[in-house]
């Protein structure tokens, strides 16, 4: 009888410890520890990323980001090989991440930028000479060479790009579109505007594209782009139970916001050789250590020690 009686009595004195303040807490199962991040190779999630692993490794975390093409990215989320992506581009991978989420194989996290450009641009030249619309493009199709630049061949964009194509809206049947990396459709269109050819290539903002090329976005592919040139809202996606597994990482991701301005100033620090992406991403939280406190507002280190101070520290901010 004494036995039975003495056992709610040390629970009770364990969780006291568990709960006392001043008392480190482990926020997180060491399974956690390791978190797996896809880049696609696209400028701006090296930088969304670089910022990511500015906080996590002094919270205790490993960051591992693996560079995968998107389809791959998504299917590493479903078969849990990777944990988060912060690259869901909405509406345009629609088509992919819905049944996802409605099957459960894949969990919305948040919204971690909004208001973002997504269509096709030309070179402000070009513009000049009275493209500035979806509708503009078939009758120079001969100074285009009835060629649209996309970006790696399996991404959502370029399916949607040829369904386009495929349609006849617009007159584009007879076009093609030019699949490679991001990289490489930039560098093909750097070319055109050296020497003042006509290009038209897919577009977004943030990128320091924008004001690099000097381009205008063409209105009118609201039925295929979405509207106001695409608009669209960039979620943090995880694989399925990532938040329950890791409530902690969960927790940060969900308060990890970013906006057009950060991405940009960091791809342009990286553009003009100041440092790679984490140097840059550094120096932008250290010209605004005001932003990690929204991030990690009761966020934890692995060992539950409190964030907030642990990153400032880490970073040199205090």
């Amino acid at each position: 009888m004494t036995a039975r009686s003495s056992t709610p009595a040390a629970v009770l004195a364990a969780a006291a410890l568990l709960t006392a303040p001043g008392l480190a807490r482990a926020a997180d199962d060491a399974s956690c520890a390791t978190v797996r991040m896809p880049d696609p190779g696209w400028t701006d999630i090296a930088s969304t990323n670089a910022f990511a692993g500015l906080v996590l490794a002094p919270l205790g975390y490993e960051q591992r980001v693996e560079t995968v093409a998107v389809p791959v990215a998504f299917q590493g989320l479903k078969t849990g090989e990777l944990d988060v992506f912060l690259g869901n581009w909405m509406p345009m991978q629609a088509d992919t991440v819905d049944p996802m989420t409605e099957s459960g194989d894949l969990a919305v996290i948040h919204n971690n930028l909004e208001g973002v450009k997504f269509t096709l641009a030309v070179p402000n030249y070009v513009a000049e000479q009275g493209v500035t619309d979806f509708s503009d493009l078939a009758e120079h199709a001969d100074q285009f060479g009835q060629q649209i630049y996309g970006i790696e061949a399996g991404s959502s964009v370029n399916q949607k790009m040829k369904d386009m194509i495929a349609s006849g809206d617009f007159g584009l049947t007879e076009w093609q579109l030019v699949e490679s990396s991001e990289q490489a459709m930039l560098a093909q269109v750097e070319r055109a505007v050296r020497g003042e050819d006509w290009v038209v290539f897919l577009a977004w903002e943030p990128h320091p594209m924008n004001t690099k090329l000097g381009m205008t976005y063409l209105t009118g592919g609201d039925e295929w782009f979405g509207p106001n040139l695409g608009s669209a809202t960039i979620r943090t996606v995880s694989r399925k139970g990532f938040a329950e597994a890791c409530p902690n990482l969960g927790k940060l991701f969900d308060q990890m916001t970013f906006t057009v301005d950060m991405e940009n100033t960091v791809m342009a620090a990286v553009a003009d050789g100041s440092g790679d992406f984490s140097e840059a991403a550094e120096a932008y939280v250290k010209e605004h250590p005001g932003m990690l406190d929204a991030w990690l507002e009761g966020v934890t280190t692995l060992e539950g020690e409190p964030g907030l101070p642990a990153v400032k520290t880490g970073l040199g901010l205090e």
